[in-house]
């Protein structure tokens, strides 16, 4: 199955790129990494022409079906690079960000292999916001004027210096879901109780953008924009999440906004961190918020995200393989600039009854076989798994991601919908506000609006109540 646009869309620009980064027979790539981040990775590195192999280290059932797959402790460099070895593997992938906080890149770079990935104490600026916060300072990246807190006494303080809205983060890694943004200074306070050390800031107003950025440590290459939704229900309500839910490109977005982000956010962070001696080498993620006083950066991650990469995969249209590779190899400079589809991109996200606060699992997921025929709806798994009977069930929190491409944002949201609708399990939750507001924006489009409301028509044994219950807070 493929995500190409129509017969009219531009010649792939995959195989038209530096051929010195392909090994002879073409290359062997190790994904590491268990969710929809890694499948949406592994799956455009399939369709390289330049990659022969993709394994995933563990993977899901939707990677398998363009990799194959290892169990390994995604936790343990020495058995990751051992696993490199011995596949012979031209690049490593790492994923999420816990391995990278672990040190998996160190390992697999101490072994021979090329790794897009920081090392263990440049992933600090994903591992650590108060780290981070030093960065930036050092960097004199804009961003939130913030307290590192260690005390309830100092976290009471901080939140009277800044006032509501309340921003609370832990400051280690938390799945997506470690920041509390309230107007109740007691849920502030009980947020900051059960973490050793917070970090709380001003509130940023304005729109969120994720920009991701490739870098060798030296040279920073910028992805498109997209935007991903964090919080649970329609309307930007209730939790936060891992996301549920991303689009590609940003019609809105200011003109010259990637040049302002890679001018005064991502070289001087990537140029801050080389003077430190602990170089970022593999995806910079700049979390930023559009406020009434300029750009500024809410958060760095190390890796990419998710589900953000599901969306700009879809319409990426150079070697993933090459860039990845560049960055690897301290060779950034001498390949291409990425090379992206015309049109756009949606990722729906399908979660587990009860997601954030707890999932569910071994639910038969069913009619995500029926998409398969379209060119232009894929689905992403991220919690999924096989049971005895090798039916496809339930394996965590978000469960999957139904990712469109269209000629503009309504089409592709029209489309990501309606393969939503093909798709079901018993419980299973989704927003039906995805892109809707930039879509809107963006003018009518000829396609047509699925019902977004309507119950998946898959599985006559779901729940289409608790279908929708739980989108919202």
């Amino acid at each position: 199955m493929s995500d190409t646009l129509p017969p009219d869309a531009p010649t792939d620009h995959r195989a038209a790129t530096d051929a010195t980064a392909r090994p002879e027979g073409g290359a062997t790539v190790l994904v590491v990494g268990p969710g929809g981040r890694e499948h949406a990775l592994a799956r455009a590195l399939a369709q390289d022409p330049l990659v022969a192999a993709v394994h995933v280290a563990p993977g899901n059932p939707g990677a398998a079906e363009v990799a194959t797959l290892h169990a390994v402790d995604t936790l343990d460099g020495t058995a990751v690079a051992a696993l490199a070895t011995r596949l012979g593997a031209d690049l490593v992938v790492v994923g999420p960000e816990a391995p990278l906080v672990a040190g998996v890149a160190d390992a697999v770079t101490a072994a021979g292999v090329p790794c897009f990935g920081p090392s263990r104490e440049a992933a600090r600026l994903e591992g650590s916001k108060a780290f981070a916060k030093e960065v930036m300072a050092a960097a004199g990246v804009p961003t939130a004027e913030a307290r590192v807190c260690r005390t309830p006494d100092e976290v009471a303080a901080a939140l009277d210096a800044f006032g509501a809205p309340y921003v609370v983060k832990d400051d280690g890694l938390a799945a997506g879901k470690g920041v509390v943004v309230t107007s109740d200074r007691q849920e502030a306070l009980d947020h900051a109780a059960g973490c050793e050390q917070v970090v709380v800031e001003d509130y940023l107003d304005g729109p969120e953008v994720s920009l991701f950025a490739v870098t060798d440590g030296t040279t920073v290459v910028p992805l498109q924009p997209a935007q991903d939704f964090k919080r649970i229900g329609d309307g930007d309500t209730g939790p936060n999440t891992g996301g549920m839910g991303a689009y590609t490109p940003l019609p809105w977005a200011p003109a010259g906004l990637v040049e302002e982000v890679h001018r005064d956010v991502l070289q001087p962070t990537v140029d801050e961190m080389a003077r430190r001696g602990t170089p970022f080498r593999g995806l910079l993620y700049a979390g930023l918020a559009l406020t009434s006083r300029g750009t500024r950066v809410v958060e760095f991650n190390a890796r990419f995200g998710d589900p953000e990469t599901q969306a700009l995969m879809a319409l990426l249209d150079s070697s993933p393989y090459v860039l990845l590779h560049a960055a690897a190899t301290g060779r950034l400079h001498e390949v291409p600039a990425p090379v992206w589809k015309p049109g756009a991109a949606v990722a729906v996200v399908m979660a587990s009854a009860g997601y954030p606060a707890s999932s569910s699992s071994g639910d038969v997921v069913v009619g995500t076989e029926t998409l398969a025929a379209d060119p232009a709806v894929h689905v992403v798994h991220a919690g999924t798994a096989r049971d005895a009977e090798g039916r496809l069930v339930t394996a965590g929190g978000r469960v999957l991601a139904v990712t469109a491409v269209g000629s503009d944002l309504a089409d592709a949201r029209a489309k990501a919908y309606e393969g939503v609708h093909h798709v079901a399990f018993p419980g299973a939750q989704w927003r039906t506000d995805i892109a809707q507001a930039a879509a809107q924006a963006a003018g009518p489009s000829a396609a047509p609006t699925a019902d977004l409301t309507a119950a998946p028509t898959a599985d006559p044994t779901a729940d289409p109540t608790a279908a929708q219950e739980a989108t919202q807070p």
